[in-house]
């Protein structure tokens, strides 16, 4: 019997392959393409331009031009660069480090910086503290960055609080904690959003004046610790 990869491997373009592990949230898949990126990192080739990770897969993006001159490849481009997904599947080392790493952030989930939370307790039959104590009661592991510098996707939430994002995108400050689907995460940046908000967080997750612009990485682990305004007001002022 042929044994079926269990990836699939598909070319975006003519720049760009796009590595698959299924298209579905999970931690042990999400570790495999951390470490396949982290691969990445010290087996760079010319012609590279970046490596994009999601939740179970992970994107090259390449110059055909550059890969084909640089590494005076016989082969096509394709299969050159499908070689070397093949090549980081195989040989990532998985880090376990960023399995323990986890980061605490304040969350005042009071009045106006929870202005969902009484749609999302009347939609899914709860009271508004139970939704925030679902929300506190999990730790939530970073599954990819995206939408915005800072954004992490995290999940998953609790089942009993799950709510479909909004049908028109809202203004939304920066800072402000959201769930949509089984994800929850923060806005970094003031802009447009579809997210259910339920908080907001004092700490900024973007600061491109800083040695580290982006507070969280992929693989790492959040906990939401609930604060009042009163301690919201004076984390923002640090």
């Amino acid at each position: 019997m042929e044994q079926t990869s269990p990836y699939e491997i598909f070319p975006i373009g003519d720049s760009a392959l796009t590595f698959d592990l299924g298209n579905r949230i999970c931690s042990e898949l999400n570790q495999k393409v951390i470490a396949m990126q982290e691969w990445f990192s010290q087996h760079a080739f010319e012609g590279l331009k970046d490596v994009i990770l999601g939740y179970s897969s992970l994107t090259i993006i390449y110059d055909p031009f550059i890969v084909h001159k640089k590494n005076k490849i016989t082969k096509t481009v394709f299969a050159f660069v499908r070689e070397k997904l093949e090549s980081a599947f195989e040989n990532k080392i998985e880090s376990v480090s960023k399995n323990g790493e986890q980061v605490e952030l304040p969350v005042c989930y009071d009045g106006e910086f929870g202005c969902d939370l009484p749609f999302i307790a009347e939609t899914n039959q709860l009271s508004i503290e139970e939704i925030i104590e679902l929300h506190l009661s999990r730790i939530y592991r970073v599954y990819m960055m995206g939408f915005l510098p800072g954004f992490a996707y995290m999940g998953k939430i609790d089942e009993r609080i799950q709510v479909a994002r909004k049908q028109k995108p809202v203004d939304v400050v920066a800072g402000s904690v959201g769930i949509a689907g089984g994800q929850t995460g923060i806005y970094p940046l003031d802009s447009p959003g579809g997210w259910q908000i339920i908080g907001r967080t004092p700490i900024k997750l973007f600061d491109p004046n800083t040695e580290r612009p982006v507070k969280l990485k992929a693989g790492q682990h959040v906990r939401f610790k609930r604060i009042d305004v009163t301690e919201f007001e004076h984390l923002q002022l640090v």
